[in-house]
């Protein structure tokens, strides 16, 4: 991607795009969700694992434009260490608040973080519901 395009990022975009935080497999995660865009086609896979109702570790793999990079990484940061019910009240306005804005083209990519979230927290609560005996 030409340099003249990352001149509409902030400094934490450009950053999160270069140098991101938490990516790949997290080969012990509880927790899993994916969501993709059909239109830009950008893909992100969320995996965490959560010990006693928090996330203790996140990480991710995504394909897409550093929009989407940036914001699966910093996700992560938000996200580790956080109770999952104020994981599960994040809105995708949030994850733009995090890397400091994003261009109004770019939004959509805040989606990706947030859908992710909701369906790995989905994934985790059915996982914990099936352990459960009756």
């Amino acid at each position: 991607m030409p340099s003249e395009d990352l001149r509409a990022y902030s400094d934490i975009v450009i950053d999160h795009f270069q140098h991101p935080r938490n990516a790949g497999v997290l080969d012990d995660a509880n927790a899993v969700g994916e969501d993709r865009n059909p239109v830009c086609g950008d893909h992100m896979r969320l995996m965490l694992r959560i010990e006693d109702d928090a996330i203790r570790e996140a990480r991710f793999q995504t394909r897409g434009c550093p929009a989407a990079i940036a914001t699966s990484s910093m996700a992560t940061v938000v996200l580790t260490n956080m109770h999952i019910d104020d994981a599960a009240a994040l809105k995708r306005q949030d994850f733009v608040d995090a890397v400091g804005g994003l261009p109004k083209a770019k939004i959509h990519c805040s989606v990706l973080a947030a859908a992710a979230l909701k369906r790995a927290l989905t994934d985790y609560r059915e996982r914990a519901g099936a352990g459960r005996s009756e």
